[in-house]
């Protein structure tokens, strides 16, 4: 009963708006009582509609009261604080913070449940696509498997029916050749007759009625030649394979890349260190079908330069026509970091990220990297950087250096272009959502290169 005799006694001297006991107590014109700064910070808030109110009674006083400090209010309430209610202040404060500290709970627990049904969608979602890619990728080789055999029926059966042709062909020229033989033979067997009469008179009656003898019809009309009849076929077969077995062995190497790309949306810290960076670091060879006519590819298609004349690439539609850019031969998804070595002439360099579907000619807009909403630049002309997406600049300040790192992450949408020297400097980073898989780009302009570094 002491207790809570003291814990309303202590209610009659806390302040309404902070619910702490009264500190330099005011009283205002209706009556009710508050710490000095509590009130002053209340009026302080309805300054602009210039009236102020008791946040206790909703009394409005016009204008501001001068606050007039309560001499008593402020006894009472020490006197309570000797008399020991510093103790029920106390509980009440820790009461307040178990309150403050069971609402953050509560909030982390809502918040850990959100996450662990998104980790179930996630897992449904991964686990659904696995699925169909095994399915899609059963029925892809099937297929393939299914058109080989086909082809190799058809060369199987395009060869006996080569074959029958040609053995026709050797037996009907056999055959004639035993008919000559017989004829030869009775010829012969006729000449030996007429040798062996003994009658003179008889032997010169009957030579000339002797039959001319004919031509021979094989002499030199076919040789015999080397076994080699289907020996080519089985050469062009192999070349086939060897053909597909690199066809397959590149694939491989690509598809194996990808589907170790693939991950979960796990809270992952982005990388610090260059070392660590290096962990995702991705070979970029350069697309020679993309490549403007007005760059120079080399170093295996990771080196582009600016010529001052056109190269003589074949037409493509992959191939920029009207903005000096290329791009890398091989999609980005998944976390991955590349480097490129710049050395800036009279023009620039630009560092870029884009969509494959982006404008090969037309407007500068559509084609430019930066000035459309599917690339991402850093723009670079030796002296300072630039960033530029959907012709918007944004001013780079950090100093610059002859390579530029890329960090990218498809999936959490961040994409963040590095300072490389001794210690990796962040120029600028991007927070987005990437809708495709995105290639690198890069363009160089008057005299000036840029090479895509090995890494590993």
């Amino acid at each position: 009963m002491a207790q809570q005799e003291n814990y309303l006694d202590r209610e009659r001297f806390c302040c309404p708006i902070c619910l702490d006991l009264l500190k330099d107590p005011v009283t205002t014109g209706c009556g009710h009582s508050f710490c000095k700064s509590c009130i002053n910070t209340h009026w302080d808030k309805g300054e602009e509609r210039g009236s102020y109110s008791c946040p206790q009674c909703r009394q409005t006083f016009t204008p501001r009261p001068v606050l007039v400090k309560s001499t008593m209010l402020a006894d009472l309430v020490e006197e309570l604080k000797k008399t020991g209610l510093q103790a029920a202040a106390e509980r009440t404060e820790r009461q307040r913070e178990l309150g403050l500290r069971r609402q953050t709970i509560q909030q982390r627990v809502q918040d850990t449940e959100k996450d662990v049904k998104l980790l179930q969608q996630e897992e449904e979602a991964l686990n659904g696509s696995a699925d169909k890619a095994v399915e899609d990728s059963e029925k892809i080789f099937t297929e393939m498997i299914r058109l080989l055999e086909k082809r190799s029926s058809d060369v199987k059966q395009k060869i006996r029916s080569q074959q029958e042709t040609e053995v026709s062909r050797v037996r009907e020229l056999q055959e004639r050749l035993e008919q000559e033989i017989t004829e030869l033979k009775r010829k012969d067997h006729e000449l030996k007759q007429l040798s062996d009469t003994e009658d003179h008179n008889q032997f010169l009656h009957n030579y000339p009625s002797l039959s001319p003898l004919s031509g021979s019809t094989h002499s030199s009309s076919f040789r015999i030649r080397p076994l080699r009849y289907f020996e080519d076929v089985t050469a062009a077969v192999s070349q086939v394979r060897g053909l597909l077995q690199d066809i397959l062995s590149e694939t491989e190497t690509q598809i194996l890349q990808i589907v170790s790309q693939v991950d979960v949306l796990l809270p992952q810290p982005e990388p610090e260190t260059r070392a660590d960076f290096l962990k995702y670091s991705q070979e970029i060879k350069l697309d020679p079908n993309t490549v403007n006519r007005q760059l120079l590819l080399s170093e295996e298609n990771r080196k582009v330069t600016w010529m001052s004349r056109q190269q003589s690439y074949c037409n493509h539609p992959d191939r920029f026509t009207g903005c000096c850019q290329v791009l890398s031969r091989e999609s980005l998804t998944g976390r991955c970091y590349w480097e490129v070595e710049m050395k800036v002439g009279v023009g620039a360099v630009r560092v870029a990220v884009t969509y494959k579907n982006i404008s090969r000619a037309g407007s500068i807009d559509e084609c430019r990297f930066g000035l459309n909403d599917k690339s991402w630049m850093l723009y670079s002309d030796g002296n300072s950087y630039s960033f530029y997406y959907n012709s918007l600049m944004t001013p780079v300040s950090d100093p610059v250096s002859s390579r530029v790192g890329v960090y990218l992450d498809h999936s959490a949408g961040v994409l963040s272009f590095y300072s490389v020297s001794d210690t990796m400097t962040l120029l600028h980073r991007v927070q987005t959502t990437f809708t495709q898989p995105l290639y690198a780009g890069v363009r160089v302009s008057h005299g000036s290169i840029a090479e895509f570094c090995k890494l590993k």
